[in-house]
């Protein structure tokens, strides 16, 4: 058994330990928290051991609590730790507590892979290079849009291989999660620089690859954009869709209307966090012509990298074979059920 702490608890950090805290493999040592709100109370309230930095332990008890101790008492009694800093947190916990203490972690998709601020040499994605984080002592797991990306571009690369000549992918960003509190702007804004590009690259090294990205006025998951380019003919719609009939955490859906529809069925059906944790092909407005295949996808965004980080687990940790760690996620996640009920009954 293998124990974990999870360092932050935020949107990410309170999916995981749902999820973790009833992995029977797991001994959840419990969650970090930064801040004393609410949020606070949630997580004693879930039964979770919560720790806090040193400074805040007696003010903890001054509101009444219960904390369970330090995050440097949490670092030390795991053997991993699973980083849920806010976006560049990552590298100071790196560097104050995971190293001086020897202890593994995996980081989030907001930290740095290369530079000064580097976490990690490896940004995993479960469908691309699972094999490839067995035994590593730090790892990033990549971001909703890299992961959703991964989950989309191996198949067709395994499927059609040297045909595809370019991907061209405008990603449409929700501008915050349902549970954030800030303000959704009125504005559409671009990412003058969007690392998705460079950290697909790094798991799909010799795919043409361009991305762009734009933040739009949503709470309701990410749009991506997909065109491929191929040498030839492009596949038909149905080559293209067979891709996809058995991919693990892809589902294809005809009658959605908007990411609204998913998002609020996954609510309404009682999905844990209203999470889907898939990407969604939308069969609908998948186009094919001449040489172009125009594919659009949903994303789950706060749900996506969920299973991804246990995945990471069992193959950092555990060192299983890809199916075996798939079937364990599945199991926990319920993602095959999920995919069942959104295909065949809410969106057939």
């Amino acid at each position: 058994m293998v124990k974990v702490f999870i360092n932050g608890y935020g949107n990410i950090g309170r999916r995981l330990a749902t999820a973790l805290s009833v992995d029977k493999e797991i001994q959840f040592v419990g969650v970090a928290k930064y801040t004393i709100d609410e949020k606070v109370k949630e997580a004693l309230d879930n039964h979770y051991n919560v720790f806090v930095p040193e400074d805040m332990v007696g003010l903890c008890k001054e509101k009444g609590y219960d904390v369970t101790g330090t995050v440097k008492d949490a670092v030390g009694r795991a053997d991993l730790v699973v980083d849920a800093a806010k976006e560049g947190g990552g590298f100071e916990n790196k560097k104050n507590l995971y190293l001086p203490m020897n202890k593994p972690a995996i980081f989030q998709g907001g930290e740095d892979r290369h530079g000064e601020f580097a976490v990690a040499d490896m940004i995993h994605n479960s469908r691309v290079n699972y094999d490839k984080a067995a035994g590593k002592t730090y790892v990033i797991q990549g971001s909703c849009n890299v992961s959703g990306m991964g989950r989309i571009m191996q198949p067709l690369k395994e499927k059609f291989g040297d045909r595809i000549l370019r991907y061209d992918v405008s990603l449409i960003r929700r501008w915050a999660d349902l549970e954030d509190t800030k303000a959704v702007k009125d504005s559409i804004e671009w990412d003058r620089n969007p690392h998705h590009q460079d950290d697909v690259k790094d798991f799909i090294p010799d795919a043409n690859l361009y991305v762009d990205a734009f933040k739009v006025p949503s709470r309701m998951m990410h749009l991506h954009h997909m065109m491929i380019r191929f040498k030839d003919k492009a596949p038909t719609r149905d080559e293209i869709l067979e891709c996809y009939r058995k991919e693990f955490g892809v589902a294809i859906l005809k009658s959605a209307k908007g990411t609204a529809d998913v998002r609020k069925k996954a609510i309404e059906l009682g999905f844990v966090h209203g999470d889907t944790n898939m990407v969604h092909i939308h069969e609908d407005i998948l186009r094919v012509q001449d040489d172009t295949v125009k594919l659009a996808y949903s994303d789950d965004q706060t749900g996506m990298v969920i299973p991804e980080n246990h995945m990471l687990i069992q193959s950092m940790v555990f060192k299983r074979p890809r199916a075996e760690a798939l079937a364990r996620t599945d199991s926990l996640f319920q993602m095959s059920k999920k995919r069942k009920i959104l295909e065949e009954e809410a969106f057939k």
